[in-house]
């Protein structure tokens, strides 16, 4: 978790709680108020707290950023913050309501186990809710005509949709579904597609120390190239024909919905 200590130093600057991002969590999750609810990988919190705040549900938040746990807790004293992982989750079994994991699916290191876990901590008839990008949505991007290199290196490390599903699937959720969601030009939360509208974002160092693929994965000469094209393409007004050549209807980026229910032998018996 290295790497996110050190991005967790100016994350806020430029990673905040989208409101509709946080409008259509809510809507999958479909919260109840006395429940307790987790968000696996929390960071700083931003989706925590909003959800916390506009829905007045408990929340749990547990992420393996020391640095970004202490800016969440900084934050907002009436959540429970804890250290943990994804695949090492410190809850008991079956004790909450429901999960959100948002954006934070790509640095689990064992998505079958994660998933295992995530299974165990949640109550049957519970919810999560997973917020992510699939390498086949990514192929969509501009930015791959700007950035090959480090699109490509995104996408290695992104599980495709039907990996995601048949790992759910053996972990014992069900009644899983999709949602699309396509970049709006207000976004207020600067993850990596976040310009698709705007691409003059990406001229600004401190947007791109908030993108883990610009400052973990990216090769420093290809950016200044990259960086280089953007801006004259932007100057000529070249970029909106560039845009144009990857326009697609496979969303920028998805939500996976899925439940634990209860199957029919694993009721009580009346006999």
């Amino acid at each position: 978790m290295t790497k996110y200590n050190q991005i967790g130093i100016n994350y806020n600057q430029t990673r905040k709680a989208d409101p509709h991002l946080t409008k259509r969590l809510s809507q999958h999750l479909q919260p109840k108020t006395d429940g307790i609810y987790l968000d696996i990988g929390c960071g700083t919190g931003n989706y925590t707290i909003a959800l916390h705040k506009q829905k007045g549900i408990s929340f749990i938040g547990v992420e393996p950023s020391t640095k970004m746990l202490e800016i969440a807790k900084s934050k907002c004293d009436t959540i429970d913050w804890r250290y943990g992982t994804a695949e090492n989750i410190p809850l008991e079994d079956a004790s909450i309501e429901g999960i959100v994991a948002t954006l934070t699916l790509h640095h689990w290191q064992d998505m079958g186990a994660a998933f295992a876990e995530l299974y165990r901590v949640l109550k049957p008839m519970g919810r999560m809710v997973v917020f992510t990008s699939t390498p086949q949505q990514m192929k969509g991007y501009w930015l791959n005509h700007y950035f090959p290199e480090m699109l490509q290196k995104s996408m290695q490390q992104m599980p495709t949709f039907e990996a995601v599903e048949k790992q759910l699937k053996e972990s014992g959720f069900q009644n899983i579904h999709t949602d699309k969601y396509f970049i709006e030009a207000d976004l207020q939360d600067l993850f990596l597609y976040s310009g698709k509208f705007n691409p003059s974002l990406y001229l600004q160092p401190f947007i791109r120390k908030g993108i883990s693929s610009f400052s973990d994965l990216a090769n420093q000469a290809e950016v200044e190239r990259g960086l280089k094209a953007l801006k004259r393409d932007i100057e000529k007004g070249d970029w909106e024909e560039v845009k144009a050549q990857f326009e697609n209807e496979m969303g920028d980026y998805l939500y996976v919905v899925a439940e634990k229910t209860i199957l029919i032998n694993e009721l009580p018996s009346n006999h």
